[in-house]
């Protein structure tokens, strides 16, 4: 089973940047599926970015030309460079797998607060 831990958060002014980190140990040939979600205070968690092959990915219309999602498979991480942030971005960061998200297995994510 794969364990992810996201870090790379942190509070940044609008129009600012960040990259998230996403690093994976355990089983880590089920990563070749992952994505990043994020949940704001009182609202639903919702997927931000995905890869959902090797190398096909998907962005939400909230993010499209923004965000990137990225990894490095030598070492086992996936990112998610965000740039352009708005104030609306300010949420708590996830990256998982889609069996993990079956069995509603979520890490601490990251937090990123994005100020005017």
């Amino acid at each position: 089973q794969v364990q992810l831990v996201e870090s790379g958060g942190g509070l940044v002014q609008a129009g600012g940047s960040l990259r998230l980190s996403c690093a994976a140990s355990g089983s880590t040939t089920s990563l070749e599926v992952v994505g990043w979600y994020r949940q704001a205070p009182g609202n639903k968690r919702e997927t931000v970015a995905q890869f959902t092959s090797s190398t096909t990915t998907n962005y939400s219309d909230s993010v499209k030309g923004r965000f990137t999602i990225s990894r490095d498979n030598a070492k086992n991480t996936v990112y998610l460079q965000m740039s352009g942030l708005k104030p609306e971005d300010t949420a708590v960061y996830y990256c998982n797998t889609p069996l993990r998200v079956l069995r509603n297995y979520w890490g601490q994510g990251t937090q990123v607060t994005v100020f005017s």
